[in-house]
């Protein structure tokens, strides 16, 4: 009798690793991202990454600018694209089309436009045809990123132009930093400043900032609006069903997704930390992205998340 509960206890043990091993195909264990290399989607991959480990999934990362990204979508060389910004990709997304799906929108409301401290709104300053009136307490400056940068050609563009009487103003590059830097000694003196702007970025949390308004021209309608999605390889979650799921259920906001930035550019630590700690901070956030979501071994996704990250 021994002898036949030892071999039904073995058959058991063999069915349920079996069975643990089926719950996800090999080729979905391992979930491949690409990352253009910006804070913000460096922040989502680590957001999602850390889930996906904390499900026992084992991930990688290769860094990709935006036109190679979707290439290797489209040869099935990664997964998963957390960065799709819309309608700055719409030339990328028009080329390969049929190469990739569109899960959902993962961000809405990104802004990208010039800006300028509240209080210079306040004096009047609320949209580009504005700049000109108030040239000399701007010293006729407009701050951007580093040279090269496309958003820099964009300003430069609209300055050429003189659409908004600001031919003889002129773009000062240098950095992210080094522009932030003039703005944050511009506000401490209550002095006009006008600059290039984001959000998702920190800039929105430590500063109050005006967008300007009548950029459309060259920014897109909406101060320069985007919504960004996840794309995944043609026929990845019909495969991976269980990321898949994960995918569907991850929505991202502003300010989240500004205040892990902040962690990453302002506090030095890398993205997994951040996204980590992060999430110790929100756990409540775990339920609604791990909603009917398993672990490699078909078992409920939610306690293993928690039991990864010590909650």
């Amino acid at each position: 009798m021994r002898a036949l509960k030892q071999v039904a206890l073995a058959v058991s043990l063999v069915t349920g690793v079996a069975s643990a091993q089926a719950a996800v195909p090999e080729e979905c264990q391992t979930v491949r991202f690409s990352d253009p290399g910006w804070t913000d989607i460096n922040v989502t991959n680590a957001i999602t990454t850390t889930l996906l480990e904390g499900l026992g999934y084992d991930t990688s990362i290769d860094l990709l600018s935006v036109p190679i990204g979707f290439r290797s979508l489209q040869n099935n060389d990664i997964d998963v694209f957390m960065g799709n910004w819309m309608p700055a990709q719409q030339k990328f997304a028009d080329q390969y089309e049929g190469g990739y799906e569109r899960i959902r929108a993962n961000l809405e409301g990104a802004k990208f436009t010039l800006a300028v401290p509240q209080y210079v709104n306040d004096a009047g300053v609320s949209s580009f045809a504005d700049l000109d009136k108030h040239a000399e307490k701007f010293d006729k400056r407009i701050y951007g990123i580093e040279p090269g940068a496309p958003a820099n050609n964009l300003i430069q563009k609209m300055i050429d132009a003189d659409d908004f009487g600001l031919g003889d103003w002129k773009l000062i590059e240098s950095s992210e930093q080094g522009m932030l830097s003039q703005v944050n000694r511009a506000a401490r003196r209550d002095e006009f400043v006008v600059f290039l702007a984001w959000e998702p970025h920190p800039m929105n949390l430590q500063q109050d900032l005006a967008y300007l308004s009548g950029g459309d021209e060259y920014f897109g309608p909406n101060y320069g609006g985007a919504t960004v999605y996840t794309l995944t390889r043609n026929g990845y979650t019909e495969t991976c069903p269980n990321v898949g799921e994960l995918l569907e259920n991850l929505e991202f906001t502003l300010d989240m997704e500004s205040e892990i930035m902040g962690a990453i550019l302002n506090g030095g630590e890398d993205a997994d930390e951040a996204a980590q700690q992060w999430l110790k901070q929100h756990p409540g956030m775990l339920e609604e992205w791990l909603a009917d979501v398993e672990t490699v071994n078909g078992e409920p996704g939610l306690p293993a998340v928690k039991d990864e990250l010590g909650l």
